[in-house]
């Protein structure tokens, strides 16, 4: 499974102890984001993407990397190799490029304060990892997408195995507790984002 061809070159704040970075994945013409946590004085990367030397520098000591999907699998491995961390993936994930340190499950602890949410629909083995530190913070993979400025939408039904499964997984992050909805696909909500879920789900 390729990279990106693309570079993403800055790093931006979300919350304290998260950060981001974006590009305009050339492989799906559509803005890819990628996510990386604070562990003490360490970064865990969430589904990385190239990022320009200078800033992933600034980002500073990466201590593991977590992927939430195989399709997510980016630069995961040539960062592997760079840095000497551990991979984290889901267990039974398919068409794993390389093999990964470690295999999770549902409810699982992950590296940064990270807890595995299983969200199946896109992928029968697709999570969502919930960082419960405060502000809670949830990263939501391939279930969700938006544009900036505009309203959430569901990826298109093209790209998932099972799209009923995608919409109840939606429907069961509400019952999750976090203040900021960061997403694979489009750029982090944190104004009352369990009302954007709800308007998503109430529309036909």
């Amino acid at each position: 499974m390729s990279e990106p061809k693309t570079i993403a070159r800055e790093i931006e704040p979300v919350v304290p102890g998260v950060w981001r970075w974006h590009l305009l994945d050339d492989r799906i013409e559509f803005e890819s984001y990628a996510y990386a946590v604070a562990e003490d004085d360490r970064r865990v990367l969430i589904d990385p993407l190239p990022l320009r030397p200078a800033a992933l520098k600034e980002l500073g000591p990466v201590s593991a990397i977590c992927l939430t999907a195989a399709c997510h699998q980016r630069s995961a491995w040539r960062y592997r190799r760079r840095f000497g961390v551990k991979v984290y993936a889901p267990a039974g994930a398919r068409g794993m490029d390389e093999r990964p340190d470690f295999r999770y499950r549902s409810g699982d602890r992950l590296p940064g304060g990270l807890r595995a949410v299983h969200t199946p629909g896109p992928e029968i083995v697709h999570y969502a990892f919930l960082r419960e530190a405060q502000p809670a913070v949830l990263f939501c993979a391939d279930l969700l997408m938006r544009k900036a400025r505009k309203p959430l939408e569901f990826v298109p039904p093209t790209y998932h195995e099972d799209p009923t499964a995608t919409r109840s997984s939606v429907r069961r992050l509400l019952d999750l507790r976090f203040s900021v909805l960061c997403l694979a696909h489009g750029p982090p909500i944190s104004r009352n984002p369990h009302a954007a879920l709800r308007r998503l789900l109430e529309r036909p």
